[in-house]
């Protein structure tokens, strides 16, 4: 496969990690905010993790398993993460993100979801993206709606985050709920 591309957006551009990023990772997706509202990211979040982490980034993309983004606003730096888990054998693959408290509300996860949606069905040939999110984390679902995403249902009590039953809620996009005019 070839090296993974980087996307740009109006405001942000989503680029591979590189090991220069380790610092500014740990420091956003060690606050204790980020790890509670998902579901693989731990607390504390301890030296190391962050170099770890982006070193698994290249051989999963090789493999054709997995696509991680930096998402990297030029005037602030990196201001979170987003990714596809992929599975070719059914064209379709899980969108996860997060972003830096101190960047909420400021609509990039939105953004990035748009570009990582278009990279899937337009480089990656698929035909559904779906994402899930914790009911207690509302903004999350606010995200996959302005993204394009519908919908789908809920899952009570399907994961277990520190010790407690969490529900969660999924939403899908098709590739043919994108407007042809989008598509390349």
């Amino acid at each position: 496969m070839s090296p993974q591309p980087s996307l740009s957006t109006a405001r942000l551009l989503l680029r591979p990690f590189s090991p220069d990023d380790a610092p500014a990772l740990q420091k956003l997706v060690g606050d204790k905010e980020i790890a509670s509202t998902t579901l693989n990211i731990p607390h504390p979040y301890e030296d190391g993790m962050a170099e770890r982490w982006i070193e698994t980034h290249e051989p999963n993309w090789v493999d054709g398993r997995l696509a991680v983004f930096a998402i990297v606003e030029p005037a602030a730096g990196l201001v979170g993460a987003i990714s596809l888990r992929i599975e070719h054998a059914h064209k379709r693959a899980e969108a996860g993100y997060w972003i830096g408290v101190p960047f909420w509300g400021r609509g990039y996860a939105s953004e990035a979801l748009v570009a990582l949606i278009d990279f899937g069905f337009n480089h990656l040939g698929l035909n559904r993206i779906h994402a899930s999110h914790l009911t207690r984390n509302p903004a999350s679902g606010r995200v996959m709606v302005k993204a394009g995403m519908k919908y789908e249902g809920r899952r009570r009590q399907h994961f277990l985050k520190w010790e407690k039953f969490e529900d969660v809620e999924l939403y899908g996009i098709l590739r043919s709920d994108v407007s042809s005019a989008t598509l390349s």
